[in-house]
């Protein structure tokens, strides 16, 4: 899958939770790390955990596993790093 796939398919599903302030950057050229950042808002801790695990879910069963994690729900941040996609999501 490619990384503006992933981005996409990410927006995809943040958009079906209504997660909110949904914005998709193509970093390439810009950034030494990866050419796609997803950002997202959440207005609950419980919303927030259903848009993660759903784009979670949704590139696990597209065979796509994330690089790296970070964050968590009680923290207000969470950052899903798929390589040249990295999806960021932020409490409110």
């Amino acid at each position: 899958m490619e990384a503006i796939d992933i981005a996409r398919k990410a927006v995809d599903i943040a958009s079906d939770k209504q997660a909110g302030d949904i914005v998709l950057l193509d970093v390439t050229g810009i950034s030494s790390f990866t050419d796609y950042f997803v950002i997202c808002t959440g207005e609950s801790q419980r919303q927030l955990r259903t848009i993660l695990e759903s784009i979670r879910q949704a590139l696990k069963d597209e065979g796509v596993l994330p690089h790296h994690e970070e964050g968590g729900i009680d923290t207000g941040w969470l950052l899903l790093d798929y390589g040249d996609a990295v999806i960021h999501l932020f409490g409110p």
